[in-house]
C-alpha cells in the first residue's frame, strides 16, 4: 500500500508570499524619507536669503549727535526687514512663517562709522578761516603741527591751503582714527584702496 506523501513548504519559499507587500512598504518608506517628508521636497529658505524685491528694510534710526545708527557697534548696525506678503521663510528665530508684510523677518547688517565728536563742518571752517594759525590741526588733535603752523603763519599760507584741501577731501581726519561727524544722508567720501584682500583684474584686450 503506497504511503501518502505530503510535501512541506520549504523555508525559502515562506517569505515570497509576502514579498509584494514588503516591496510596497519599502517604496513608501523611501518616498516618505527618514522624517516622513516627501523625498526631494525643498527646504524652506531663511528670510535673509530672500532675493532683492522679496523684502523691504526700514531706514535706520539716526542719532542726532553722532549722525550714525543708534545701534552701531563695531562698525555694524542692524535694520528691520519685512518679507513681502505671501512669502514663506524661516524668520530670525528659525520659525517657519507665512508673512503678510507686517512681520519682521530678519535684521540686515549695515555698515556704520566710529565717531568721537569731531565735526566735519567745524574742521573745514577752522581750516578755511583760521588755518594760518593752525586752529584746524589743534582741533583735530595734532598740536605739534598746529604749533608749527602758528609759528610760520601757515607755512607762509602754502601749508594752510594744502591742509584745507586735505581736510575738505576727508583725507586728513582726527588723530584718534575716528571719522568725522557728517550728516548721515550728506556727502561722504569713501576711499577705495587695493589691499591683500582685493586685487586689480587684468584687462583683456581682443
Amino acid at each position: 500500500m503506497a504511503a501518502a506523501c505530503r510535501s512541506e513548504p520549504s523555508g525559502s519559499a515562506l517569505p515570497q508570499a509576502g514579498a509584494p507587500h514588503l516591496r510596497v512598504l519599502w517604496l513608501v518608506t523611501v518616498a516618505a524619507g527618514p522624517w516622513g517628508t516627501a523625498a526631494g521636497a525643498e527646504e524652506m529658505p531663511k528670510c535673509e536669503d530672500l532675493r532683492v524685491g522679496q523684502y523691504i528694510c526700514k531706514e535706520p534710526k539716526i542719532n542726532n549727535a553722532t549722525q550714525e545708527p543708534v545701534n552701531c557697534t563695531n562698525f555694524t548696525a542692524h535694520v528691520k526687514c519685512f518679507p513681502a506678503p505671501n512669502i514663506s521663510c524661516k524668520d530670525f528665530s528659525g520659525n517657519e512663517t507665512h508673512f503678510t508684510g507686517r512681520e519682521v523677518g530678519f535684521f540686515k547688517p549695515i555698515s556704520c562709522r566710529n565717531v568721537n565728536g569731531y565735526s566735519y563742518r567745524v574742521a573745514v571752517a577752522l581750516s578755511l578761516f583760521l588755518g594760518w594759525l593752525g586752529a584746524d590741526r589743534f582741533y583735530l588733535g595734532y598740536p605739534a603741527l598746529g604749533l608749527l603752523k602758528f609759528c610760520t603763519v601757515g607755512f607762509c599760507g602754502i601749508g594752510s591751503l594744502i591742509d584745507f584741501v586735505l581736510i575738505s577731501m576727508q583725507i586728513v581726519g582726527p588723530s584718534d582714527g575716528s571719522s568725522y561727524i557728517i550728516d548721515y544722508y550728506g556727502t561722504r567720501l569713501i576711499r577705495l584702496s587695493i589691499t591683500n584682500e582685493t586685487f586689480r583684474k587684468t584687462q583683456l584686450y581682443p
